[in-house]
């Protein structure tokens, strides 16, 4: 059953913006400041001001783009909201959202819905992630290339100083995230993240919780309809003082990995099989297809040149394939999506079209008159190939979006219509 999604309105009644003191110009073209950094705290007092003034001067001095800082206190009972708000007074370019209810998901939903910025971003408060990756993580959003962009420890080139305690937990948690939901991104608890505000107006009434699982949720709906998420490796040092709580936060943390199964099972899709379980299937048919595909052109060779016996006896075999990888390898059932997924098998068809005549044509370049034996042999090692691209083809049409959870989440059609990414099918 799917859940309730979260509204704008249920949100921002609660919550009261103030306004930062005059001071610096922070505006963008268009009279609103192009990124807006979202801080979620509660009872941080001890941290908040070192951080915001530092973050302040940071995006004074080192950052191209005009940016506000966005302090949202979600229920803190020491003296955060006062000094948030001395803040706001003090520093030009800081404001503050207050919630009078806890939840850092809760919180970044509000301030992000809230916001007139052109990108909406969030970190961590102990700035735990080198400032210096913001401007590679806005980036592709203000240029229109990703939806949304993450922070992640896990990324090749990332450099993280942490205990093992964590490093594990970490790991061990986005590999569920892989297998369980076909997660793609490789991180996704960093706090350190952004996306577009037009994204984030369709995508975050959806999003159903409001505290730690909030931003995997997040990142699964976004993978599900389609959007591109851009990934940042970072460098991150461990806060030793973090008040996360590991173990209620990992089981909330599961709780919501079951709830999003059980959403992908409602809607007659089972969750994607890891790489792990979808290669020896995969393996096995493209086996089988490879030696139609020889004993095919072995019979037309007869009667045709190369190329034509080699065109044909791929065509036969790739119909075949996508039909056997739609059902065996990604466990899709039904008329579903077959013309949308024979249609990739088509474009997987040309690549190894490209790929195998190519290969063909280089050996009779080389050599005057190849002998039957040798073509069999340069093209079975060419069809490997373009077997491999023909994976990832059918992984990321047949084994990819899933928008039918966007619309199907949505309370009327109007918000179901709007989720739609424009340029995107």
């Amino acid at each position: 059953m799917i859940a309730k999604p979260v509204l704008a309105a249920d949100l921002l009644p609660a919550g009261r913006l103030h306004a930062s003191s005059p001071g610096r110009p922070l505006d963008g073209p268009a009279g609103h400041p192009v990124v807006d950094v979202v801080v979620p705290v509660y009872n941080e007092e001890r941290d908040l001001g070192p951080s915001v003034r530092r973050l302040r001067a940071f995006l004074d001095t080192d950052f191209p783009f005009s940016a506000r800082i966005t302090i949202a206190d979600n229920a803190s009972t020491d003296g955060t909201l006062a000094l948030a708000n001395s803040l706001a007074a003090e520093l030009p370019g800081v404001a503050v959202l207050h919630l009078p209810q806890k939840g850092r998901g809760r919180a970044l939903n509000a301030a992000w819905l809230a916001s007139d910025a052109d990108v909406v971003a969030y970190m961590d408060v102990d700035l735990s992630t080198d400032l210096r990756a913001l401007l590679p993580l806005v980036a592709p959003l203000l240029s229109g290339h990703s939806d949304l962009a993450i922070g992640s420890r896990l990324a090749r080139g990332a450099r993280v100083v942490r205990g093992p305690k964590r490093e594990l937990i970490s790991r061990s948690y986005n590999l569920i995230l892989r297998t369980a939901l076909g997660a793609r991104f490789s991180d996704a608890q960093c706090g350190f993240k952004a996306m577009r505000a037009d994204v984030a107006r369709r995508l975050l009434p959806l999003v159903d919780d409001p505290a730690w699982f909030f931003d995997t949720e997040l990142l699964v709906l976004a993978q599900r309809s389609g959007l591109r998420t851009h990934e940042v490796p970072v460098d991150w040092t461990d806060d030793p003082d973090s008040r996360v709580q590991i173990v209620s936060t990992a089981m909330a943390d599961l709780r919501g990995v079951a709830r999003l199964l059980r959403q992908r099972r409602a809607l007659g899709r089972p969750a994607p099989r890891p790489v792990s379980g979808q290669v020896a299937p995969f393996a096995a048919i493209g086996v089988v297809s490879t030696l139609a595909y020889v004993a095919l052109y072995t019979i037309l060779r007869g009667t045709f040149g190369a190329a034509v016996s080699n065109a044909l006896a791929l065509v036969v075999t790739a119909v075949a394939n996508t039909a056997a990888n739609r059902r065996l390898t990604f466990g899709v059932k039904g008329g579903n999506g077959m013309v949308r997924h024979q249609v990739a098998g088509l474009v997987a068809f040309l690549l190894a079209l490209a790929v195998t005549s190519t290969s063909i044509g280089f050996l009779h370049a080389i050599t005057a008159q190849p002998s039957r034996a040798a073509e069999i042999m340069v093209l079975v090692i060419a069809n490997a190939v373009a077997t491999a691209l023909r994976f990832l083809v059918l992984r990321r049409v047949i084994d990819g979006p899933d928008v039918r959870v966007i619309a199907a989440s949505a309370p009327a059609a109007a918000l179901a219509s709007s989720t739609s990414v424009p340029g995107r099918a």
